[in-house]
């Protein structure tokens, strides 16, 4: 069947008095990854539910396959069958890994023979082969969230559902989850939907993103749109465009702007006309930080300065460069200990033009609904 497989028609959410989704337009199509992502609280968990009938909404509808899901509760019952959902923290009975696994099957009526043809091979393809027999409460917790995935494959949803699926996993357990979770899709080409706070999952898994901000869908689009080309500051901060240099545009002309930022001009790939006040932004990642200025024409902004500051985040290095503006790099650490650098010490940072997203002021802080 053509079209999206799940679409969201004005859904509004409140319990009580308080209002938790406002008037979300949103159309899913039916193979993709779609991730959902947003500061804690936004109504991520909400969206989800009600994308899986747990609870219905407000106000709005939520259509499968081109009709409403909350005609009936047959019609409900229909639809939920053919979706299935996995928690933040998998509930696992106190019965072995196969009694965990096919309780949806029995549910369904299935006979005991198919069952545990079906748990093997649901088993199998989450990486828990022989597992049938343990108990399901021993597990680790990225075991037991394999179970749970395991669990829902089982049915051989259309739709699969995963809530902060990696939130409480360690590194390791985290990523094994990540990658079934891509070859689940393409395998079995089961339209996935994940809500997750952790950023670097979301752009990675996704096909495309929706980014929930006070209850609205504040931009849809594909992960570079979202982390590139955020709607408005509040996004652009969210997404990690940490340098933020209001100005105004003194020069534009053959789709360059010139912006003055405290009295320093900063390049970018985009045209306003002369005298609008804008914010430009540009991610760490994008910033390059050396010794001497780089080769060649293709970078536009070179700026001297002192290093400010090294703050160490891991496997990378956070580098605050003040040069009249502050400008923090992100450099792995390797690179920082092969330039020596430490604060105090002379530096260019520079990045591209194209590196620069540009948002007008007067429009900085609205993030419009987005077209389906």
């Amino acid at each position: 069947m053509e079209g999206p497989i799940i679409e969201l028609e004005g859904i509004s959410k409140a319990f009580g008095d308080k209002k938790v989704l406002e008037g979300i337009d949103l159309a899913i199509e039916r193979g993709e990854i779609f991730t959902i992502i947003g500061p804690s609280g936004s109504g991520k968990t909400t969206l989800i539910r009600l994308i899986d009938l747990l609870d219905t909404p407000t106000s709005g509808q939520v259509l499968f396959e081109g009709e409403d899901a909350n005609t009936s509760e047959r019609r409900r019952l229909d639809v939920r069958r053919r979706m299935a959902m996995v928690f933040q923290k998998p509930i696992v009975l106190s019965r072995t890994v196969a009694e965990n696994v096919s309780i949806g099957l029995k549910f369904r009526g299935m006979p005991t023979d198919g069952t545990k043809e079906k748990v093997a091979t649901a088993l199998a393809h989450v990486g828990l082969d022989g597992f049938e027999h343990r108990r399901a409460v021993t597990l680790s917790g990225g075991e037991m969230q394999r179970v749970a995935l395991a669990r829902a494959l089982v049915i051989e949803p259309d739709v699969l559902l995963l809530d902060e699926p990696t939130a409480n996993l360690d590194p390791l357990s985290t990523e094994t989850i990540e990658q079934l979770v891509k070859r689940i899709n393409v395998d079995a080409g089961i339209t996935v939907i994940i809500a997750t706070h952790d950023l670097v999952q979301g752009q990675q898994l996704a096909n495309r993103i929706g980014v929930i901000m006070d209850g609205m869908l504040a931009q849809v689009g594909r992960p570079a749109d979202i982390f590139h080309r955020p709607a408005c500051t509040s996004l652009a901060r969210f997404v990690g465009m940490e340098n933020s240099f209001p100005g105004t545009v003194r020069d534009a002309g053959r789709g360059i702007s010139t912006i003055d930022v405290r009295g320093i001009a900063i390049a970018a790939a985009a045209q306003f006309p002369r005298g609008t006040p804008v914010v430009a932004f540009v991610r760490p990642e994008d910033v390059a930080v050396a010794t001497s200025a780089p080769d060649g024409s293709s970078v536009r902004n070179v700026l001297s300065g002192t290093i400010r500051e090294i703050v160490p985040m891991g496997p990378v290095v956070r580098v605050h460069v003040d040069t009249g503006i502050d400008i923090a790099a992100t450099l792995t650490i390797v690179s920082a200990e092969e330039l020596a650098l430490a604060p105090g010490m002379p530096v260019i940072a520079s990045f591209k033009a194209s590196a620069v997203h540009v948002i007008e002021q007067s429009t900085q802080d609205v993030c419009p609904h987005p077209p389906r």
